[in-house]
């Protein structure tokens, strides 16, 4: 299996500078110049270098697009936004026409609609498949833009027999490229945004595709199941792989006992899927709901958000002592966050002789469900083997992880489906259940009490935040000195931040950590995960102690399986809904979370990091760089080749 991306586009502008290329050019080129031009007859002044359809947008003029987002840079492959510029002789991509000078534009002219007419009935000819049986059906652009310009028979006929063989190989994500309109979307994400570089456009004229790596599989390729790409596109070409069915049969099978964790991103964005506005949080709303669906229990998985701060936080103070006061020159530092499976994929192929590095620590999904048919099991005399334990996660790559054979530790599967917010919606408007209109309910006992620290894991700078409250009062006996424990230098949408914690005094046993300074960064997206390993190499990181990494760009709650579209902006105010929420809570800190007290106290005796927790909520672990992890996993206890 190739370890490196077949194709990388180095030209391009860096991540940070690609959501709005108008503003790049106007600060690179003009600093302050202004342009006058005239849409449909409205003048608007605008920075030069801004495009035609960025600036139609100042004036509320809607203008069609297809290829366009706003997270990637420019294409103006689809056409679809071609409008009529004075003194050009052809139509133009409003998308990608900069304005250096006065220009009059007319954006809906005969001849613009006529053009627009055309390149739909061209693009649905080769779009194979009705709408009613598509996955995307009433959330597809395609069809949106159809119904839009009256678009109701097929101008240039219409291809039935289908091309191409549906790839389901990935546990995450199913390729429908019958269904693609080759806007490169996913090209662009995967290479640009995210810097994986599984996706690339081949062949020329009527055979171009979109294609991976020798046109293998995806499940054969470096994909780390991030969904980035199926968040993006525009039609029903990139799909999660659904469980939905097999959950269904669960909940029917009277001998099942069907219980579910719900992460804290789907709460802060299942309101999008019902017409709410971005950023209205329906935690207590969904729990009704789930309840109504038939699942037995509802349960919070920031309850094992808390227990992963436990565990995780626990195994960097142990690896400072080594390192500080040991001298042992085999601990790896910094140590890096572990619970996003995105990332740990991305690790494995890209870094696999730096996974040292990886906290040992499983994700919260995993811990919950190893619980669930250990702990859970036993304290409520159910057999295991009749528990199905389902995860409501926003991201696609819990798919596959909880398919990774080392996920086993209960004696079974941990967990046995992941549902995606899209998916879990789905269900709840088959059942017929009006969401934003149902009363409020709690999570179910024992597992239903989560930390504001655990909730907030679904922003990107989350685990870091929840992992300084706790660490910081662990080693000093005090409160973070941050006003309402809001740690803000690790908050925010910037790529990669760093921050630093003062620690002026400390207990007796982390006594060697006084007068220190805790040294963190942060990353979100991996490309900004390949800036911090860039920086790991260089020496950059040196003298720091933790790395929080995500996968998706704002971390979990802008996940491949979260309601779309997404934007910058989307994701800002999901985040917004998990910090008030944290704010609402009576328990703000990991470890003052009473049943993660009282599994510590009655199951996990030896305390975060000891022997039973190692067995249950860990991968493996090395001493002094040998590996005496559990049996059947890899050395890295975070690769096993299925």
């Amino acid at each position: 299996m190739s370890k490196k991306p077949f194709t990388q586009n180095t030209s391009r502008a860096p991540v940070s500078q690609r959501s709005q290329p108008a503003e790049q050019v106007k600060n690179k080129h003009f600093l302050g110049g202004m342009v006058t031009v005239t849409i449909d007859h409205m003048e608007v002044k605008v920075p030069m270098g801004t495009t035609i359809l960025d600036a139609a947008r100042t004036v509320n003029i809607k203008i069609p697009t297809l290829c366009h987002h706003d997270d990637l840079c420019l294409a103006g492959v689809c056409r679809v936004c071609v409008v009529e510029v004075e003194g050009q002789r052809t139509l133009q991509a409003a998308c990608s026409y900069p304005l250096f000078h006065a220009t009059k534009v007319k954006t809906y002219s005969p001849r613009v609609r006529r053009a627009r007419h055309n390149i739909l009935n061209l693009l649905l000819k080769n779009h194979i498949g009705e709408c009613y049986s598509c996955e995307k059906n009433n959330n597809c652009e395609l069809q949106k833009l159809a119904e839009e310009y009256g678009v109701t028979e097929y101008k240039f006929g219409h291809r039935d027999t289908p091309r191409y063989a549906r790839d389901e190989s990935s546990f995450s994500l199913v390729r429908d490229m019958d269904k693609c309109v080759l806007c490169k979307r996913c090209v662009r994400t995967c290479i640009d945004m995210q810097e994986v570089g599984v996706l690339e456009s081949i062949n020329r004229g009527q055979e171009t595709k979109i294609s991976t790596y020798l046109d293998k599989p995806l499940n054969d390729v470096i994909c780390i199941n991030c969904g980035q790409c199926v968040n993006r596109c525009p039609t029903g070409a990139l799909t999660e792989k659904s469980n939905v069915d097999d959950i269904w049969k669960a909940i029917d099978d009277p001998e099942k006992h069907v219980v579910i964790q719900t992460a804290p991103s789907p709460r802060a964005a299942m309101g999008e899927e019902f017409g709410l506005k971005p950023g209205t949080s329906v935690t207590k709303q969904m729990n009704t709901a789930l309840k109504r669906i038939g699942f037995d229990k509802v349960f919070d998985t920031n309850f094992t958000a808390d227990l992963t701060i436990m565990e995780e936080g626990t195994e960097l103070l142990l690896r400072l002592k080594k390192a500080l006061v040991d001298k042992d020159p085999d601990i790896k530092l910094p140590q890096f966050t572990s619970c996003s499976p995105g990332w740990v994929k991305y690790m494995e192929y890209f870094y696999p002789d730096k996974l040292d590095y990886l906290s040992t620590a499983k994700s919260p999904q995993q811990m919950f469900g190893a619980l669930i048919k250990t702990w859970y099991a036993r304290k409520h005399d159910i057999d295991p083997k009749n528990i199905v334990s389902v995860s409501l996660m926003p991201c696609t790559a819990k798919k596959f992880e909880c398919e990774r054979p080392e996920m086993d530790d209960s004696g079974l599967q941990d967990v046995d489906y992941a549902l995606t917010t899209r998916e879990l919606a789905g269900m709840i408007k088959e059942c017929g259940i009006d969401l934003p209109n149902l009363p409020k309910s709690n999570f179910d006992d024992p597992l239903g009490i989560g930390s504001g620290a655990g909730l907030i894991f679904g922003a990107t700078g989350g685990v870091m935040e929840a992992a300084i409250r706790t660490a910081y009062e662990i080693v000093t006996g005090e409160e973070i000195p941050f006003e309402k424990l809001r740690v803000k230098p690790v908050r925010g949408m910037k790529g990669v931040r760093k921050a630093e914690v003062p620690i002026k005094s400390a207990k007796k046993e982390w006594k060697f950590l006084e007068g220190a300074t805790l040294k963190v960064a942060v990353g979100h997206g991996t490309a900004n995960a390949r800036k911090l390993m860039d920086m790991l190499a260089s020496g950059d990181l040196q003298g720091y102690h933790f790395v929080e990494v995500m996968a998706c760009p704002g971390g979990c709650l802008g996940g491949g399986g979260q309601p779309v579209p997404t934007s910058a902006e989307i994701r800002q105010l999901r985040a917004n809904a998990i910090y008030a929420e944290d704010e609402t809570l009576t328990v703000r800190k990991s470890h003052e979370n009473p049943i993660v007290q009282q599994i510590y106290a009655e199951f996990l005796t030896e305390g975060p990091c000891g022997h039973k927790s190692h067995e249950l909520l860990h991968t493996g672990y090395t001493v002094r760089g040998k590996w005496i992890g559990k049996q059947g996993a890899s050395p890295s206890g975070k690769k096993k080749k299925r």
